[in-house]
């Protein structure tokens, strides 16, 4: 079927030739951040549309084999590849049409912050950062890290990375909260089992279509040596910038929002970077207050501690991830290490498309 009320094949096509018709304009780069805009959404609109026609192949060939096999001709297997095949673009093509919050299309901040626990926590952190990063390198994304600050013994104290492509806002914003992890700690001598804890926030990366403006006199600047990820030492001069910001939002609660950058060797271009991270959480804060019924804020910033995580990894006793916001588990710990993180996105945005439709 071409067409239908989740997925309008005939209607994606239309905005394609539109797309297409505003390129052709003479004028139509004179103003980059609005082409780039538009080049990104035609991109969007051809790889969806071209995994729907991948369907139909699909679909067709799954018949043709089903032919072949009443007819007695043993193609057992590979209908069984060709169904799986088909299986998994629709669950894709799926998830990809749930994406539908106007900032789902942009790049993404992920910050990384262990909790209280040093070493135990921070290791946990560089591994959800591992997680990150293998997650990313799948779905083709590109990842630069903004900032890494490594921890006393091992792990991470802090980092920062921004994720690049295509919905990875929209697919990434399912992962904001506390991740607790369960496990026999490889830093005590007496293996004994230990539970850490590690906050992970996600925000949309802005841009100029966006205005948030803040005082310059609720931002502290602070600078530091820039070190990069594994202790890798990439200047000797204070090239890192810190913005803090202390201010109201507009629900009249405080917040304090830190964005640090030591990404580029100048100290000025870390500092203009820096400034849009600290505008893109304090966005972000403000989405949150505007979209009550969506509760991640409160998850996200909770306590590093029992009772706030959205998400449990066991490695003992027993192997299993549960996400508590959704109840969907998994007993392939390794697999979710090495980035296979879909089903549990997936599910997020299944639960929260029918409470938005309810």
């Amino acid at each position: 079927m071409r067409s239908g009320g989740i997925f309008d094949y005939d209607r994606k096509k239309v905005r394609i030739i539109e797309l297409q018709d505003l390129t052709q304009d003479p004028e139509f780069w004179n103003d980059p951040d609005r082409a780039q805009s538009i080049m990104r959404d035609l991109g969007f609109e051809k790889e969806i549309t071209g995994k729907w026609e991948n369907l139909d192949e699909l679909r067709e060939s799954i018949l043709v084999y089903k032919q072949f096999l009443e007819e007695g001709e043993d193609v057992t297997s590979e209908l069984e590849k060709e169904v799986e095949r088909y299986t998994d673009l629709l669950e894709d093509l799926e998830l990809q049409n749930m994406l539908s919050d106007p900032d789902d299309h942009r790049d993404a901040i992920v910050t990384f912050n262990p909790g209280a626990g040093g070493t135990e926590s921070q290791d946990w952190g560089v591994m959800l950062f591992r997680m990150y990063n293998k997650w990313a390198d799948k779905q083709g994304y590109k990842v630069s890290v903004i900032e890494y600050q490594d921890g006393e013994v091992a792990g991470l104290k802090s980092a920062t990375i921004e994720v690049s492509g295509h919905n990875a806002y929209g697919y990434l914003k399912s992962e904001s909260g506390v991740h607790r992890l369960v496990r026999i700690s490889p830093f005590d001598s007496n293996s004994r089992r230990h539970t850490s804890f590690c906050s992970v926030f996600i925000s949309p990366l802005i841009d100029d279509t966006i205005d948030v403006t803040i005082n310059d006199s609720d931002v502290e600047l602070q600078r530091f040596h820039a070190s990069g990820a594994g202790g890798q030492n990439v200047n000797k001069v204070e090239t890192g910038v810190r913005l803090v910001w202390t201010g109201t939002l507009s629900d009249g609660s405080k917040e304090r929002v830190v964005a640090e950058c030591q990404q580029e060797r100048s100290q000025l271009k870390n500092r203009e970077k820096a400034m849009v991270m600290l505008k893109s959480k304090i966005y972000e804060l403000e989405k949150e207050i505007k979209e009550r019924e969506k509760q991640l804020l409160e998850d996200s910033k909770g306590s590093n501690e029992w009772g706030s995580q959205i998400r449990s990894y066991v490695f003992h006793p027993y192997n299993m991830v549960k996400d508590h916001r959704t109840d969907h588990e998994t007993a392939d710990v390794q697999g979710v290490m090495d980035g296979e993180l879909n089903p549990f996105m997936k599910a997020f945005l299944m639960e929260n498309s029918i409470t938005d439709a309810s």
